[in-house]
């Protein structure tokens, strides 16, 4: 699958080039995708155009700044803009006049976050490059989408709007992210080699020219485009898998009088399994979105895709079913008058991100038992439109104030903050933890982990 160059001398050109600033990179949303992958490019000496719908975006990256938190990104901008290397576009359509290499990083969850694909934001950008297509540019989308989008959709779209052909005039390439937040640059530089399929004339070999500049691991090149667009989404599709049977066995562990984590660390002891953590939840834009695309993609074609259907409501029921085991550790007849205190509304530990995260479940189902005071802590997260939608809820990075009157502490995310947690802190308030961070705390208090039951308040 790795495609070795067939010219040396024409592909030492166009990186040459590229640094040159004769040809340009642009980068379509300066996003949690976009933003690292332009610092990348920045990093290897490329000239990039940063185009982003963000007015808040643009003025902060014309600053050397990201909204984004993610390690190298700011360094990088900030020697690109010092140094001339990196401008910043409001015009989508001038942007694919001024560039080679077009790289659409646009999302594709709507705004309401539902799991399907909502493809308008990719289609818009696709609509935008056409008008500015020249003959011998190259395309590249890197959002995780459905199999038969980049041939069904964008390329239609591009070919249409600049009267050009995929088949003799410019390059189209798919490639998907493959990067972890909050190591996002050293995912895409050091970690990972780069899936690629591609169509257009020598389209191939540009592919693996470009992408070999930025991957020290190189590249696979697999046969055809819907087969890239499959094998994103079967990553995160095993994940969730997997996740859903850590979550079956915990609760059959709870329910048997059996340590998970014991018997989980001894299982993985053997070099073939590879048993998942549980947890309170799936969060984030991947691995509770990608099952869904091959859901909905399947039924499209009568296609039968259970474990990935019985996996994914199994994720979905965690904060319900943690809610419940949770509130145990109270009487009944306190929870409306009780304060309830969650840890974490990031999807996962040590991010700010909070995008489907299950803390927002967990709300809904406190709420659901009449819970009226809720607060949640987190370290990363000052501020969250989200939480507008519910009442009484306060959100603060103020760890003591947030445990101060509280009756119930649920651990929903696992920042490393929170390991810290001790007697002092927690005093006799119970402790329902929904990620197994805290299970050799011990304490004052009962406690409840995930997997273990009460056992640590016996």
């Amino acid at each position: 699958m790795v495609l070795k160059s067939a010219s040396p001398k024409k592909n030492a050109e166009i990186i040459k080039k590229i640094k040159s600033g004769k040809l340009k990179v642009a980068i379509y949303g300066l996003g949690h995708v976009g933003a690292p992958l332009a610092a990348v490019w920045l990093r290897a000496g490329a000239h990039v155009i940063g185009v982003d719908k963000s007015k808040k975006v643009l003025a902060e990256a014309r600053k050397g700044r990201t909204t984004i938190p993610e390690p190298l990104v700011n360094e990088a901008f900030r020697r690109g803009i010092s140094s001339g290397r990196f401008k910043l576009y409001d015009d989508p359509i001038k942007a694919s006049e001024d560039s080679y290499f077009k790289m659409i990083c646009v999302p594709v969850l709507s705004h309401e976050q539902a799991l399907s694909a909502d493809l308008s934001a990719v289609s818009e950008v696709a609509t935008m490059i056409g008008k500015g297509l020249k003959k011998g540019d190259v395309v590249s989308l890197n959002p995780s989408v459905p199999p038969g989008t980049t041939e069904d959709l964008i390329i239609p779209i591009i070919e249409n709007e600049s009267r050009l052909k995929v088949t003799s005039d410019f390059s189209m390439i798919y490639n998907p992210e493959r990067i972890y937040e909050g190591r996002a640059v050293t995912d895409i530089e050091e970690n990972y080699p780069a899936i690629l399929s591609a169509v257009g004339p020598t389209s191939n070999e540009i592919a693996y020219t470009i992408y070999s500049h930025i991957f020290k691991k190189g590249v696979l090149l697999l046969d055809s485009i819907k087969t890239a667009e499959a094998e994103k989404l079967f990553e995160g599709v095993y994940r969730d898998v997997n996740i859903a049977l850590a979550n079956e066995l915990a609760k059959f562990c709870e329910a048997a009088e059996i340590d998970f984590w014991q018997a989980r660390d001894a299982a993985n002891s053997q070099p073939y399994c590879h048993i998942h953590k549980p947890g309170i939840g799936v969060g984030g834009a991947c691995i509770p979105v990608y099952p869904q695309f091959v859901l909905d993609v399947a039924k499209k074609i009568n296609v039968l895709c259970e474990v990935t259907n019985i996996s994914r409501s199994i994720n979905d029921g965690m904060p319900a079913y943690c809610v419940r085991q949770a509130i145990r550790l109270l009487k009944f007849s306190e929870l409306p008058k009780s304060t309830i205190t969650i840890l974490g509304l990031a999807f996962r530990g040590d991010v700010s991100d909070t995008r489907l995260s299950p803390t927002y479940s967990i709300i809904k189902e406190l709420q659901r038992f009449g819970v009226k005071n809720i607060i949640i802590h987190d370290p990363l997260v000052s501020d969250d439109s989200s939480l507008s939608n519910f009442q009484n809820v306060d959100l603060t990075s103020d760890l003591r104030g947030a445990l101060r009157n509280s009756n119930l502490v649920i651990l929903s995310t696992d920042h490393q903050e929170y390991k810290k947690l001790g007697n002092k802190l927690l005093g006799n308030i119970p402790v329902y933890d929904g990620r197994g961070l805290l299970k050799n705390l011990g304490g004052k208090g009962k406690m409840f982990v995930i997997g273990q039951g009460n056992s640590n308040a016996k």
